[in-house]
């Protein structure tokens, strides 16, 4: 198991190095040009700015038994169709059940985004949500497949 990250925006990297720490699982965060990391724990596999460069590059080294941090709901659905395992940096994990559902509603998004149209901003990130996170990696870490359908 190794935990794999579409780290250009995500803003649990530490928690994530910290729990990956504990329990003694790789971490591999993966960027583009455009982001400097380093955190004295983690793999950096830096990548190109081309569109989708970090998702293939994830998708190529990703087996089924690891763990991805991911807001991108299009990656998110390749990586379950892998059979990995797969949350987001607000503690949602991304299952067979919700994945459909959350493409639809991006798709919907994008639709009235290209209209003209305006969808709702994020809220500031909380302490609340960085527990929740927390809390999330940590299930999918102790977790079988069926903890978490």
């Amino acid at each position: 198991m190794k935990i794999l990250v579409d780290a250009d925006a995500c803003p649990v990297k530490d928690i994530i190095v910290k729990t990956a720490k504990q329990f003694r699982i790789p971490v591999t965060m993966l960027t583009d040009t455009s982001h400097e990391l380093y955190d004295g724990y983690s793999n950096i596999i830096t990548v190109d700015k081309a569109r989708d460069s970090v998702d293939y590059a994830l998708m190529k080294i990703l087996s089924p038994e690891d763990i991805v941090v991911t807001q991108d709901f299009g990656l998110a659905a390749m990586v379950l169709g892998k059979g990995a395992k797969v949350l987001n940096n607000n503690g949602l994990i991304y299952t067979d059940h919700n994945i459909d559902k959350l493409l639809f509603e991006r798709f919907l998004g994008q639709k009235v985004r290209r209209g003209g149209g305006r969808t709702t901003n994020h809220k500031k990130r909380t302490r609340e949500d960085n527990e929740k996170f927390e809390a999330a990696l940590l299930l999918v870490i102790n977790s079988n497949d069926e903890d978490i359908k």
